[in-house]
């Protein structure tokens, strides 16, 4: 797990196979905004996948959240040919042949912890690179 993410008091995670439905296991809440990380879960190792983020910083300060916040953005975002992970994941999970994925999910940004989502993604994803030499296999780009 990395530090830069145990600071956020609130947080939460869930598990999700291809037999799930990501609407009904996803515990993420749906009024914040921050990161989350996806860890796939095979046999006895969990390896970091993914690291995503929602919620944009405007210049005074004040946060601009999608409707939805975390929930939807792990729900509905967009990923793998522009599918909503609701149902990409399944597919992928599958093509993979990954067990299940772990969903870490943080607030970074509310009236009390004021960190930039975008901000802790690009921390986490810059020692993944650091460490690995890449991005997680399921970030395209940053």
């Amino acid at each position: 797990m990395y530090k830069e993410v145990s600071k956020f008091k609130n947080s939460g995670s869930f598990q999700f196979s291809s037999n799930d439905d990501l609407e009904v296991v996803c515990n993420a809440p749906n009024d914040a905004s921050g990161v989350f990380l996806v860890y796939s879960i095979e046999e006895d190792n969990k390896t970091l996948i993914m690291v995503g983020s929602t919620g944009t910083v405007q210049n005074d300060g004040t946060l601009k959240a999608k409707n939805g916040g975390l929930y939807e953005k792990i729900v509905n975002g967009h990923q793998f040919a522009k599918t909503a992970r609701k149902y990409s994941w399944k597919t992928q999970l599958q093509l993979e042949k990954i067990e299940a994925v772990e969903v870490f999910w943080y607030e970074t940004y509310n009236n009390k912890t004021k960190v930039i989502p975008t901000f802790v993604e690009g921390q986490i994803l810059q020692l993944f690179l650091k460490e690995n030499g890449k991005l997680p296999r399921w970030n395209v780009a940053f």
